[in-house]
């Protein structure tokens, strides 16, 4: 397994064509009715005139499953795959063989490459909805759909078998006719999830939610309320601690202690984190120009943002790109 990120050369060192990542456009989101037709067609068994809010597919049933656009979606995916592929996902790239699990957020575009026919395995679609109506949480309270999480779990022969068995266990519900099947549906999903999590515990499972863990959670939401960037009209307008600690009715310096208690690191560096990994992707995955991108991230003008991404990065976005 290899893991590369775009800011140490991902494109080269995994090979990808330019095609993968640029648009001619505006990056765009796939919507649920998107998927279904793109990817099935009208006369899929799979597809019903009201859009499910659970499915489960198998790989070999997409009707052209070697297209598969890197773009963001507006539903969340949990796929069972082996096969040797590249992922990427956001501002890195994982090339790996072999089976895997991986949990897909839709606010991080993705797409895949990989052999032709060598691409196996399953996967469920679901909207951020059919998850948190039923949870106690947030869906994206999760290591593994949080931004800058790690979505792929690589499993052992014992590991697969297990896996395999909560997919086929969903897949019998949903083909049911128990009136609650959807309830042990999501409690299949949630078992999903810790599944992965147990094989690499932290710490953020067992923090109590103390004050300081609930004014986190509260920047966390109002940071990633803002992305992704999806239009160059798009203005980036929460950018200080200031601005975030007004919208959020405390001091400046409760939301600095809070956020230094919770993460370890400092607001500021929290929200340039985040800037720096929404300019890389739409650095690499769109063809807008520099002096657009710079505006949607809230620059006052391109020369700023220059700075800003070389004191970053130690890259220029004009070299970065090329």
């Amino acid at each position: 397994m290899k893991f590369f990120s775009a800011t140490s050369g991902s494109s080269s060192c995994c090979n990808i064509p330019p095609e993968v990542f640029v648009y001619s456009g505006m990056a765009k989101t796939e919507s649920l009715e998107a998927f279904y037709k793109n990817k099935f067609g009208a006369s899929s068994a799979g597809v019903k005139r009201e859009l499910p809010p659970f499915n489960i597919f198998q790989f070999r049933d997409c009707s052209d499953p070697d297209m598969i656009e890197y773009t963001r979606r507006d539903f969340f995916k949990i796929a069972l795959m082996d096969g040797n592929y590249r992922y990427h996902f956001g501002d890195k790239s994982i090339e790996t063989s072999g089976p895997v699990l991986l949990f897909f957020n839709p606010d991080i575009p993705y797409t895949f490459e990989f052999p032709e026919n060598q691409l196996t395995g399953e996967f469920c679609i679901f909207r951020e909805a059919f998850f948190n109506q039923h949870f106690r949480g947030k869906i994206k309270d999760f290591p593994m759909f949080s931004f800058g999480g790690k979505p792929a779990y690589f499993l052992n022969p014992s590991q697969h078998d297990h896996v395999s068995a909560l997919f086929n266990k969903m897949r019998v519900e949903l083909n049911s006719d128990y009136a609650a099947k959807y309830d042990l549906i999501l409690s299949y999903i949630t078992e999903l999830i810790h599944y992965a999590l147990k094989m690499e515990p932290t710490e953020k499972l067992v923090q109590n939610v103390d004050a300081n863990v609930r004014i986190a959670s509260v920047f966390n939401e109002l940071l990633e309320r803002q992305f992704p960037v999806e239009s160059v009209q798009q203005r980036f307008a929460l950018r200080s601690a200031n601005d975030f600690a007004e919208r959020m009715s405390i001091h400046v310096n409760h939301l600095n202690r809070a956020m230094k208690h919770a993460t370890g690191k400092t607001t500021t560096a929290l929200i340039s984190e985040r800037l720096v990994a929404e300019a890389t992707a739409l650095l690499k995955h769109t063809a807008w120009n520099i002096s657009e991108i710079s505006y949607t991230l809230g620059f006052e003008d391109p020369a700023h943002f220059n700075h800003f991404f070389k004191k970053h990065t130690s890259s220029t976005p004009s070299s970065f790109r090329s």
